[in-house]
């Protein structure tokens, strides 16, 4: 009796493992590519980098390698790939800078200042805020400072240089179309070397832009700013640009609580917030913005700072470009939106997605949720990379269509 009823139940146990193996092999896993497969044959290597073969894929973000003269880089998406390969061209025309004899004598002038922060200003960023990205999937300043009448008036004077710095180095990076905020140290530090002598010793922006030549080689199809904001980052501090988002934010109604909390978030630079505010001041009008800054909350790194910056962007292009949306309808960590024409629009900053089981709950999670809610027409799904075969299939087998590389279609900003 015992032997048949172990027999029963080992034979229960196997049929289980074998339907569990079967289901499991109904998901599609991330795998790693080879950037040669990927990546134009163009920039696979340049004057300072090249970037290594193995990509490796988490079945949503590629995380490349780039090796160059100035350190091991390791960012993850290719938003982050694309901002690498511009930092390495502007760290070797600053590199450049620093060999000229203006520099040596830009040097040698602001030694003499007695107020000059020495080497800590050289390696110290004022207005800098820098992390380690830790993956798309763990998503799922003070503006002002009173002054007592006991400040020392040689304070004030390094405050101004600091300002000065800083101010030099918005204004260069700005020429040359890069983060002034970037968490990349090795362009940190040449940011703050080379405007320490500009700012101090003398050193001019238009001289030392001069010595920079040739455009970044572009793997993607991103954009850079629109004039407008692209001079308020080069011209505004980050206490200033702060202001200015918050009074948009206001403009938009969003709760002064939620709004300090999303200004106020580590994963964020000043110029991702203010790229996001202006993607969501775009889009005036539309319900439940409120609730886009709540998702935003979810970044625990650069990565999904970049991530929540391109969803944002991705939103306004179907705002403006296809439909205008209606309201905001977070699902599970990923933004989606009605729209106008009645359908509903998901938006995804990925490379390439897979069919695995975090995407399958979404999707099917998702299409209730819309369902739900009376949306029946259609759903778009707007993403900047691509998708498996297998994920195509099953997201038309739902009624989902899916518009690739969106950012040949709409402005996604480097």
């Amino acid at each position: 009796m015992i032997s048949r009823i172990a027999t029963t139940f080992v034979g229960l146990a196997l049929a289980f493992a074998m339907t569990t193996a079967a289901h499991a092999e109904d998901f599609e896993i991330g795998s790693n590519v080879k950037a040669s497969h990927i990546l134009p044959a163009n920039v696979l290597a340049g004057p300072h980098y090249r970037i290594a073969d193995k990509v490796i894929s988490d079945g949503l973000l590629y995380t490349f390698t780039v090796e160059s003269e100035y350190g091991t880089f390791q960012p993850t998406g290719t938003y982050a790939l694309q901002k690498v390969l511009n930092e390495i061209r502007v760290i070797a025309a600053l590199k450049d800078i620093s060999r000229t004899e203006a520099f040596a004598q830009s040097v040698l002038y602001a030694a003499k200042s007695p107020l000059r922060f020495g080497e800590s200003m050289i390696t110290d960023p004022v207005d800098t805020i820098t992390g380690v990205p830790r993956g798309l999937f763990a998503i799922f300043e003070n503006v002002a400072e009173s002054v007592s009448s006991d400040a020392n008036p040689s304070e004030d004077a390094r405050i101004k240089q600091a300002l000065m710095v800083s101010s030099w180095k918005r204004e260069y990076c700005a020429d040359m179309g890069c983060d002034v905020y970037s968490s990349n140290k090795s362009l940190q530090e040449e940011l703050n070397r080379i405007g320490w002598a500009a700012a101090i010793g003398g050193l001019t922006v238009s001289g030392a832009t001069t010595v920079a030549s040739g455009g970044a080689v572009m793997a993607f199809s991103l954009v850079r700013t629109s004039d407008q904001l692209n001079e308020a980052l080069r011209s505004e501090p980050p206490s200033r640009l702060r202001i200015i988002n918050e009074e948009k934010l206001e403009d938009l109604g969003i709760n002064h609580e939620l709004a300090e909390h999303f200004l106020d978030h580590p994963a964020f630079t000043p110029r991702h917030a203010t790229l996001i505010v202006e993607a969501l001041h775009d889009m005036k009008g539309v319900k439940g913005l409120d609730r886009f800054l709540e998702l935003c909350l979810r970044a625990q790194d650069e990565v999904g700072a970049n991530f929540y910056q391109n969803t944002a962007e991705i939103l306004r292009g179907y705002h403006t470009k296809n439909a205008r949306l209606t309201e905001i309808i977070p699902v599970l960590g990923v933004a989606a939106a009605s729209a106008a024409n009645g359908h509903v629009v998901v938006a995804v900053a990925w490379d390439n997605g897979v069919y695995d089981p975090a995407i399958a709950k979404r999707i099917d999670y998702g299409r209730a949720q819309f369902e739900k809610a009376g949306f029946k027409k259609g759903f778009d799904i707007w993403t900047t990379g691509t998708a498996s075969k297998r994920l195509k299939e099953e997201l038309a087998k739902r009624g989902f269509t899916l518009a690739e590389h969106i950012e040949q279609k709409v402005p996604i900003t480097q």
